[in-house]
Parts: structure tokens; sequence; C-alpha cells
């Protein structure tokens, strides 16, 4: 691992505002595809700079070997089931509250990696900042402005799709000794495999006609929103390490809040800002406190 120089932070910066962009993009994308159609489109488009990163450093790629289970479990709970939550959340709730809410990821590894794991445990900084993080996402979800009787249970459905990223976080270290770019392109693969039936008899999105700037989203949600930020994630990692990245979390909220402004002219309430600011101090002390473990 080498010192962060500038060209880092700049990276990370980039990460941030990628997978921030992710939100309001899913809102545009929402306006003429249905969730299973989102979810299926990042998977497959996703998939085509890691293979091709795969065939180009020649990492053989694992996905139908004897740990087959695996990668389809983790495809499954990891990609498929948060795409397809978070899709059908964001069509009812703005995208920067989306945003706000899947910043939850960061807190609830924290409560889940003390049961699951040997070396995650609960200490008093760590418990502080999950306690400060969930509050804010509590408080956000007392604005009746924005989360109201119609649209609550697709806001419980994006934190849901928040808790399946940490769960299949958990399930992928039974395998973290292979290489990144293959349990990646392996889970992608399998992901597509399974979505491709549902998609199929479901929603059928061949007959539809969608508009040009959810088409347009969809595939920048594929591409660059999966694909290449997964790759940019892997140089980040290799780089500079998993605390270095993690870093990322403090930004995605507040870009996610401010893009959707920008593109979609979403309302920014006093309760976001609130919400917003405990969410980013409580991952700043869960952060801090993973130092101190």
């Amino acid at each position: 691992m080498r010192e962060p120089k500038l060209i880092d932070y700049s990276l990370l910066t980039l990460l941030a505002l990628i997978w921030a962009s992710a939100f309001f993009n899913i809102k545009i994308a929402t306006y003429s595809f249905g969730p299973v159609t989102i979810a299926f489109l990042r998977v497959f488009f996703g998939s085509i700079p890691v293979l091709l990163l795969c065939f180009y450093k020649e990492i053989k790629i694992e996905a139908f070997s004897k740990d087959w289970y695996w990668f389809a479990m983790i495809g499954f709970i990891n990609l498929v089931a948060p795409f397809f939550l978070i899709a059908y959340g964001v069509k009812s709730v703005q995208s920067n509250l989306a945003a706000i809410l899947m910043s939850s990821t960061s807190l609830s590894s924290v409560v889940l990696g003390h049961f699951y794991t040997k070396n995650e445990k609960f200490n008093l900084i760590r418990t502080t900042g999950v306690l400060i993080g969930f509050s804010g996402i509590v408080y956000l979800f007392s604005d009746n402005l924005l989360i109201n009787e119609n649209n609550f249970t697709s806001a419980l459905l994006i934190l849901l799709g928040a808790t399946c990223y940490v769960i299949g976080g958990l399930l992928t270290l039974k395998i973290s000794k292979k290489k990144n770019e293959n349990v990646t392109s392996s889970i992608l693969i399998w992901a597509t495999i399974i979505l491709l039936p549902l998609v199929s008899l479901i929603e059928q999105p061949w007959k539809t006609v969608p508009r040009l700037d959810s088409t347009i989203s969809v595939i920048y949600l594929g591409l660059v929103s999966t694909g290449i930020a997964w790759l940019l994630r892997f140089r980040i990692l290799i780089n500079n390490g998993l605390i270095f990245q993690s870093q990322v979390s403090y930004l995605i909220p507040i870009f996610g809040t401010i893009l959707s402004y920008i593109f979609l002219k979403e309302l920014i309430t006093t309760k976001v800002i609130i919400s917003l600011i405990a969410v980013a101090t409580g991952i700043y002390f869960v952060r801090k406190g993973t130092k101190f473990k």
C-alpha cells in the first residue's frame, strides 16, 4: 500500500460521484423500465468492462467451477435483490433520500460484522457512530413531506436493499482468496443468468418503446455505475487499501443529494440536511473506531 497522493484522492472522489450519480439515473430509468428490467440491464452492461478486463489480464473466470453456488448466491444477494429493491423503491421516493438511506450500509455492516466476523467487534467509538447514523435515518422517516403513507414501504425496501449489500459482502469473505476481478465477473454472470428468465416472464421490456433519457440512464447505470465503478474500486483497493477506499461512504450521500437537486430539482428539506449530517457523522465515528478496534 502507498500513501495517498492527489491522484488517489481524485479517483476516490470520482468513484463517489459515479456511485452517487446512480440514484438520479435510477429515477430516470424508472420512467420507462420496470425494476426487474433495470436490474437486468445493470448487471448485463456492468459485466462488459469487467469481463473485458479479465480477458485482457488473462484472469480465469470461475463462474461455473466447483464454487459456482457461492457465486450464484452472492450474485443474487449482492446484485439481483438490491438492484431490484432500489429501483422499485426509487420509483416512489426521491433519489436523494435513496442516497442517504443507502449510506446505512456503512452502519449496518458494523452491526452484522460484530456478530458474524471475528475481528469486527463493537467498541465505544463505533457504537456511538452507529447510534448517531441510524438516528439520522430514523429522523429522515419523520419528514412527512417526503416520506408518507404512500411511499413508506418503498423507503423500507431501499433500506432492505442496502442490507442485502452488507450480507453479500459478508458472504464474499467466504471466497476472499480469489481475485476480485474473477469474483465480480462471476457474480455478474450469475446475476444475469438469474434475471434473464425473470425479465422475460415478468416485464418483457422489448414490447415497450422507452424514452431516450431512460435508455441512456440504464446504459450508464450498467457500464459506468456498475462496471467501471467496480474497476475503479479495484484500483483504489490495490493501491491504497480498504480503509482509504471506505471513505467513499462519506461522499456518496452528499453528492447524491446535490446531483439529485441539480438534475431532477428534488426537494431538500431541513430534515434531509439534518439526517445527512447525522449519517455522515455516524460514518465518521464508525471509520474512526475501526482504527482502534
